[in-house]
């Protein structure tokens, strides 16, 4: 089977490196794990062999036949693309793990797509493309530190924990991969409204050069709380916890 570009795809080819991942799930608190993309099963050889009750979604319909062929024991094969499912649905009202060797050009949206189910999602261990998988974790300051950066980890801890070369699939992709785990933090209510502080982010970052002065402007107007010093800092410079403190007070102010 010969990996499509239009699905992304690029087949991992170390088993060390699937063993590796599989085993980076701690499988705390969770009894199912959706494994997203499968492609040949590389990765799904070793999480079969987990406890956990295992589901697969796969969007190309020769990968489906594929693993149906070659792994004629795998009960929970959904072909299907991920982003348009619904996940209780399938996966029940329980916890589960999400993990996969994403397809770069949709990771993104899978990882926004894990935030809408935050409550089912306890954990989550992933291949990214490197700078995508940075920017997940990234603390303040960085330079890759993002819109995505602040939305994940106000709700999830996050580690890298690996890098993947290129080599390590076929075909070979352009760029590096990394491993990263996100662990649910225990207390998932930051205390404001989930769409107000996610459109203070989306805003606030949409012109990342500008202090927070300008660009808070939308949702304070002529405030006189924006001649606070505070509001002369520009977003990459405030941390997870600052943001949520200050849709706390757009929220009161309002």
């Amino acid at each position: 089977m010969k990996a499509k570009k239009s699905y992304g795809q690029h087949f991992l080819n170390r088993e060390d490196i699937a063993e590796k991942i599989a085993t980076s799930l701690t499988q705390k608190g969770y009894s199912k794990i959706l494994e997203v993309g499968p492609g040949r099963g590389m990765l799904t050889k070793y999480l079969k062999e987990t406890p956990c009750e295992l589901t697969l979604v796969e969007a190309d319909r020769d990968m489906v036949l594929y693993l149906k062929k070659y792994y004629p024991e795998l009960k929970n094969l959904i072909s299907a693309d991920f982003l348009k499912l619904n996940l209780t649905e399938i996966m029940g009202p329980g916890q589960f793990g999400l993990t996969g060797n994403f397809p770069y050009n949709i990771s993104s949206q899978i990882l926004f797509k894990m935030l809408d189910h935050r409550d089912q999602i306890p954990e989550m261990v992933g291949m990214f493309q490197k700078e995508v998988a940075k920017r997940v974790v990234a603390p303040s300051g960085s330079k890759v530190y993002g819109v995505i950066s602040i939305l994940i980890q106000a709700y999830y801890s996050g580690e890298y924990l690996f890098t993947v070369e290129p080599d390590s699939f076929t075909p070979a992709p352009k760029v590096l991969s990394g491993v990263i785990r996100l662990t649910r933090k225990e207390n998932q209510d930051i205390g404001c409204d989930h769409k107000l502080f996610k459109s203070i982010v989306k805003i606030t970052f949409g012109q990342r050069r500008k202090m927070l002065r300008n660009t808070m402007k939308s949702f304070l107007h002529e405030d006189p709380y924006l001649k606070d010093p505070f509001f002369s800092k520009r977003p990459e410079e405030l941390s997870v916890e600052d943001f949520i403190e200050l849709a706390k007070e757009v929220e009161k102010r309002r």
